[in-house]
């Protein structure tokens, strides 16, 4: 919309009910609803979208990098329409969707591929047919959906034994996520690097390549930090990839943006994956190193007009490093977080871009992907690019959901990534719980603490009773103010007392000696213990479970629960409660009420945001309770199932959960 603009075209939204809020469709110039919520009912509706571009009379629809931008029917529709479609033509498309029918024509093109084998209805049904047909590949294989991609339907199969298995949930995910639960096989290669290619192509026949991108750092096989250009990458090697890339587009007869995916090894060769027949995620680098606005590039090219020569004649300056911010529980095995984000806020730095998809308010529900933002740093070298990131990344305020932010930090400044020295494999050497586990030092949560327990009550002239009393005033100044957080699994409390401007606190019955210099309901720039810094603070009530408060300052962030002094009665759940980690859609059910259990069997399967989450048994027991069937939908905290110990009432205690995603 940004770039429209720029170039005096006027846009429309179209919206889910959802995404009402959202902050797209304040941008836009005009909007148009899609009733539903879910991506079925409402951007998958081909009909529905083309039906608001005629309604407000639309020349063209972008598709952007989800959804239908990948639809090849959609397309032609587009031109039944007389609408333009902004980007390639239906048949380039439709060569690419099915990654088996892609891997035909990249051999055909002369482009290295790997070898694979297509997984038909006869050998999906039959796990016998399906082991004798992998005889001539080599483990590990990696099991992938034929058509989509953004790491939906995807597995590693390291022996035979996991083969049907992962065969059949991959199927099942790309079923959800796009409409076809068609798989294919192909041999998986070991700590690789993601390169891709940025290609562009107009209709007079022109086809360039605009450089590489490294995209190896992943978890669930989804990208989290791109950059260009790769360390691994150099002139020789820039190359050949790039030819590679202009061949594969020259075969399919692509016009627009496209980016032609490889796998590189570790000796330096390299396989085609798959063309992305649309604009990419992590175009932002891209741009950043040669200066060009590539959604400006495509409008421009489905306008008609020739690549102009800046995009012919491309120099990369410097380097960029994008990461994706995304609504997720590292610690829970990256599970989606959903809620009301509080507070969103990226400090603004020399170098740093912004794309965002929240602002304070937006709600991150389960219907789409988590992404919160791309932030994306530029800089002359590579060392300062990852410095302006890291340090644009620290500062940034996230409140409300789970965030990646932590980790995303601390491999921005690990010294193996430092050096260049990453593959597909990083998260699988670095435990990414470890890294992005959000810790502060005791000095910090000591400050944090202390802010919170004073800004509480600052504000006094919105208070109902003598609001021109200074706050924590008492004439009989006989005991302290006392109140509970609770943070980190820990429940602390925070006991003070004024002298002034001076305060006598405890936290967690450790004395501290604080002086106020400034304190409001959003700000305490405190002394403590002869350290002065500046703690900013983010309230939101929680009803009768208290007020969630965010801090941020020296030292880091701390998230914490400010406990109520009264606690409602049958708050609680029963014994043996088995509650949903995050929630989502029941899609399978393992167990039968009076079944008998180990630690560890599944319970059910969960979907949420197009990914299947295994729930399974914290203990052995007996289920004694179902509250749910398949097709349900749960909240979090919802009570999925009641599990004695040995028929008898047990602990309760949150799901196990594990993810079983797909890949890149």
């Amino acid at each position: 919309m940004r770039t429209a603009r720029a170039l005096d075209i006027a846009t429309v939204a179209v919206y889910s009910d959802p995404d009402s809020g959202a902050p797209f469709v304040a941008a836009a110039d005009e909007a148009v609803r899609l009733p539903g919520a879910t991506p079925g009912e409402t951007y998958l509706r081909a009909d529905l979208v083309l039906a608001a571009a005629k309604r407000v009379g639309a020349d063209a629809i972008h598709p952007g990098y989800g959804f239908l931008s990948e639809n090849a029917a959609f397309a032609r529709d587009c031109a039944a329409a007389g609408v333009t479609f902004i980007g390639p033509p239906p048949d380039a498309i439709e060569a690419m969707g099915s990654k088996t029918r892609a891997k035909e024509l990249m051999a055909a093109a002369g482009v290295p591929v790997l070898p694979g084998l297509v997984v038909d209805e006869r050998l999906a049904a039959d796990a016998d047919a399906l082991v004798h047909a992998v005889a001539d590949l080599r483990f590990p294989l990696l099991v992938k959906a034929t058509y989509g991609g953004g790491g939906r339907g995807m597995r590693i199969v390291r022996a035979v034994p996991e083969l049907a298995q992962a065969v059949a949930a991959a199927s099942r995910e790309a079923a959800s996520a796009f409409g076809d639960g068609s798989v294919f096989l192909e041999h998986y290669v070991e700590r690789p690097r993601h390169i891709e290619v940025q290609i562009f192509a107009d209709r007079h026949g022109d086809v360039v390549h605009l450089g590489e991108r490294e995209c190896s750092i992943q978890r669930r096989y989804q990208k989290i930090i791109e950059e260009a250009p790769s360390v691994a990458v150099d002139a020789e090697l820039r190359e050949r990839l790039g030819t590679a890339a202009v061949a594969a587009a020259a075969a399919i007869g692509y016009v627009g943006a496209g980016t032609v995916e490889f796998v590189l090894d570790q000796s330096g060769r390299f396989f085609f994956l798959e063309v992305n027949t649309r604009l990419q995620v992590e175009h932002p680098v891209t741009e950043e190193v040669t200066g060009l606005d590539l959604v400006a590039l495509q409008i421009l090219v489905a306008e008609g007009a020739p690549l102009p020569p800046a995009a012919r004649e491309v120099k990369i300056t410097g380097h960029a490093i994008e990461a994706r911010l995304y609504a997720e529980d590292v610690p829970a095995g990256f599970l989606p977080s959903t809620g009301t984000v509080h507070r969103f806020e990226v400090p603004a730095a020399p170098g740093i871009r912004v794309d965002s998809g929240v602002e304070d308010g937006s709600v991150v529900g389960v219907h789409y992907d988590p992404m919160l933002a791309k932030v994306i740093a530029h800089g002359a070298t590579r060392d300062q690019a990852i410095r302006r990131l890291a340090r644009a990344l620290d500062g940034t305020r996230a409140h409300g959901v789970a965030t990646n932010r932590a980790l995303l930090v601390a491999i921005l400044r690990e010294a193996e990534f430092r050096a260049g020295a990453i593959d597909t494999g990083y998260l699988d050497r670095h435990d990414p719980v470890v890294m992005g586990s959000v810790s502060c030092d005791e000095e910090t949560r000591t400050t944090h603490l202390i802010a919170a327990a004073l800004t509480a009550a600052a504000d006094r002239r919105r208070a109902a009773i003598l609001p021109g009393v200074p706050s924590g005033w008492r004439n009989v100044s006989l005991s302290p103010q006392r109140v509970e957080y609770e943070t980190a699994g820990e429940t602390i409390e925070v006991a003070y007392r004024h002298r002034g401007r001076r305060v006598e606190a405890t936290v967690g019955g450790r004395p501290a000696e604080v002086e106020i210099h400034h304190v409001d309901g959003r700000l305490a720039d405190l002394t403590v213990d002869g350290v002065r810094s500046r703690t900013r603070v983010t309230r939101v009530l929680a009803g009768a479970t208290g007020s969630n408060v965010y801090l941020d300052g020296r030292g880091g962030s701390t998230a914490a629960r400010e406990l109520p002094r009264f606690v409602e009665p049958g708050s609680g759940v029963s014994p043996g409660s088995l509650t949903a980690p995050m929630p989502g859609t029941v899609v399978r059910i393992g167990v039968t009420s009076g079944d008998r259990v180990a630690k560890g069997d599944l319970v059910a399967v969960l979907e949420t945001m197009k990914m299947e989450h295994t729930i399974t048994a914290p203990h052995d027991g007996v289920v004694v309770e179902l509250g749910f069937g398949v097709g349900d939908t749960v909240d979090s905290g919802a009570v999925l199932a009641v599990i004695s110990l040995t028929g008898d009432a047990g602990d309760s205690g949150r799901a196990a959960a594990s993810s079983q995603p797909a890949v890149a």
